[in-house]
């Protein structure tokens, strides 16, 4: 069910014919009543004509739905694109009966693309017929492009519940105010806009931020998260236990949905987690950890099962990071990679390293001090395939 699982929600996907492979490309969720709404979106300088649209909608904290396309980007086409996104919203509201500015649109596929805006805003009519409360997983099949699964997230919040789903598995890594990334959470509490937008910046943003799969910023990356107020009672007030709940839950659900990203990545085999802790600060750990999630020579040394302690000493030392070298430890699972910068005599790559490395999930750990500073990446290796899927992504 994932964002149909909180009360007040619909959702529906289907195959309007953008994708020439004939597979899902056009969804919609929407809620019963105007929500609550707040939403993170890439910094890229070439944002896409939907992150503008939804980023101006959204200054109202109020929203309807959310129609999404995959299959082509709506970017990089200037004011066409704009016209497009506002034509196919349009259409989308018009066959819900709501007013126009409370669709809200995301796009995914390819930069530059001839989008068909005539296609969606036909299909509107049948993707509206088709909500339903049980349309969470057509909604989250319909966004994917290069993905190989649906990525879904759910729980109970005390007395609220909250869904989620999101698509990536290429030119990811968000870079959020506060293939692309999108993100979708719904929870039927009641929460006022200036609360939720809290909730976003608090717990969605510093998660989704911590991922990483190939270092591109993408120019569509969107996290937006609708509010229905469904599940009644008082208004959840940002100093409260309940909003507390609200934050922990969604922090988890999207540790859990970056998670699923990286473990999707185009050509992906292993999941590669970084921690760092004791740095000046956190910007400080980020660097250190982002460095390390990005650094090539670790994503191949890290597909390849190869130890070497030189890659992992090279990407902490490039970081830019400040931080004292003889007060650095690596490690590589249990294993001490570094001490000091200096790697153990005992050091085996053939044996433990070499087992630890063989996993599906690498764990790296880095300390650099006693300082309160700590950061977390999430990313993945690099192997043959993500060359070849991205070599011949538009041939």
């Amino acid at each position: 069910m994932s964002v149909t699982f909180p009360r007040g929600f619909k959702a529906a996907g289907m195959t309007a014919g953008l994708k020439p492979s004939g597979r899902p490309d056009l969804a919609l969720l929407a809620a019963e009543r105007e929500c609550s709404a707040a939403g993170l979106f890439t910094t890229n300088s070439y944002p896409a004509a939907p992150v503008e649209l939804s980023r101006a909608r959204l200054q109202s904290g109020k929203a309807r739905a959310v129609l999404v396309n995959s299959g082509d980007a709506n970017a990089g086409r200037g004011e066409e694109g704009k016209r497009d996104a506002e034509s196919t919203t349009k259409a989308a509201a018009a066959a819900l009966g709501v007013p126009e500015g409370e669709v809200l649109a995301c796009s995914t596929g390819v930069i530059g693309g001839s989008f068909d805006a005539a296609k969606i805003g036909a299909s509107s009519g049948v993707l509206v017929d088709a909500l339903s409360p049980d349309g969470g997983a057509a909604f989250a099949g319909a966004i994917c492009t290069t993905d190989t699964v649906i990525k879904q997230a759910q729980s109970d919040a005390g007395a609220y519940l909250v869904g989620a789903c999101a698509k990536g598995a290429a030119m990811v890594e968000p870079d959020l105010e506060l293939a692309t990334m999108l993100v979708f959470f719904t929870t039927d509490a009641p929460i006022e806009p200036p609360a939720l937008r809290e909730l976003a910046a608090a717990s969605l943003k510093p998660a989704f931020e911590q991922l990483t799969i190939d270092g591109c910023t993408s120019t569509n990356d969107t996290v937006l998260v609708l509010a229905s107020g469904a599940a009644g009672g008082d208004l959840v007030a940002q100093d409260s236990a309940d909003f507390r709940e609200l934050a922990a839950v969604m922090r988890d659900m999207a540790d859990s949905l970056a998670y699923q990203l990286a473990a999707d990545a185009e050509g992906g085999t292993k999941v590669l987690i970084v921690d760092v802790t004791g740095a000046e600060g956190g910007d400080e750990a980020q660097k250190i950890a982002k460095a390390i999630a990005n650094s090539i020579l670790v994503k191949c040394a890290v597909f390849g099962a190869d130890p070497n302690p030189g890659r992992l000493l090279q990407a902490v030392g490039a970081s830019g990071a400040s931080f004292d070298p003889s007060s650095v430890t690596i490690r590589l699972g249990d294993v001490v990679v570094s001490d000091g910068g200096v790697v153990p005599r005992d050091y085996d790559e053939g044996g433990v390293a070499h087992r630890v490395i063989k996993e599906d999930e690498i764990d790296v750990s880095v300390e650099v001090g006693n300082g309160p500073g700590r950061a977390r990446a999430v990313g993945c290796d690099l192997s043959y395939d993500y060359v070849k899927i991205n070599a011949e992504y538009t041939t």
